[in-house]
């Protein structure tokens, strides 16, 4: 098998500013292959950790794997920071469905005879929401997936409102990170509607595994249950990783594969394969 080569492209994101894409395939010119796009999550980035490995070894199995920062990430190629704050503050749930609905759009033209989907965290409720409104989605993955995205007490939404603002702290670079009223404004729109992550689980007929640690410190596993109970889809396979933690115990900086995350990513590759080949 060709070794994959790695392309990176601009789209236009949902804000107006750029939509960072990464292709990594081991394809032959003219040659079409299933696509596989990844999809991060809250304060997750393309390059983040595990997402270059894992789009890599999904090349080599024979897709063509795709990552993108969502436009509201705010991350730039080469950071590992928010280094765009202003694309931060303004971000919202529904720029992201449509950041997600261009990255797909362009695989369909560039030729992908089928699509799937793996999303990680509240990427993955956003893939579960693409998955259901998308015929061109032919197989799901979500990991350590949210069953919503509302995520905030009632106290907590109402001072977003009267502040105008709710700050986020990223742990790992101690950033304090400010969502404006955009994203909130959005949220209780749409919360009940085109963002509800159950209602949307209900309406998938395709194969979908739902991949979940038993001990996620970040996302209960009662959630992988909510997912499981709400699918539509005859093919719903759960999958759990015992003593697993939000993303397999793996780390950014990237400091190497462990084995949960290996069985994940073996199970993932083998459940795709079976249901794009």
């Amino acid at each position: 098998m060709a070794t994959p080569k790695l392309a990176s492209l601009e789209l236009r994101g949902a804000d107006g500013g750029p939509l960072y894409v990464d292709v990594r395939t081991g394809a032959r010119p003219g040659e079409a292959r299933p696509a596989v796009v990844i999809c991060h999550g809250f304060k997750g980035f393309k390059d983040w950790g595990f997402f270059p490995t894992v789009a890599e070894r999904l090349a080599l199995a024979g897709f063509t794997a795709v990552t993108f920062n969502f436009s509201g990430s705010g991350v730039t190629p080469g950071s590992d920071v928010v280094d765009r704050l202003d694309r931060w503050v303004r971000q919202s749930l529904t720029d992201d469905l449509a950041d997600l609905e261009t990255v797909v759009g362009h695989c369909a033209e560039d030729g992908a005879p089928w699509i799937g989907l793996i999303g990680h965290s509240r990427g993955g409720a956003l893939a579960v929401l693409q998955a259901a409104r998308d015929e061109r989605i032919r197989a799901l993955a979500t990991w350590a997936a949210v069953a919503s995205l509302v995520r905030y007490t009632k106290e907590e939404l109402a001072e977003w409102r009267e502040t105008g603002r709710k700050d986020v702290v990223n742990a790992r670079t101690a950033q304090v990170l400010p969502m404006g009223l955009r994203g909130l404004d959005d949220l209780e729109a749409n919360a009940a509607g085109s963002l509800d992550v159950l209602a949307a689980a209900a309406r998938l007929k395709i194969p979908w595994l739902i991949v979940h640690g038993t001990a996620d410190e970040g996302v209960g596993e009662v959630e992988a249950e909510q997912l499981q109970n709400a699918s539509g889809s005859p093919r719903t396979e759960p999958l759990r990783i015992l003593g697993a933690g939000h993303t397999f115990g793996a780390r950014h900086p990237w400091a190497g594969s462990t084995p949960e995350l290996d069985e994940v990513v073996a199970r993932t590759s083998k459940f795709l394969g079976d249901a794009l080949g």
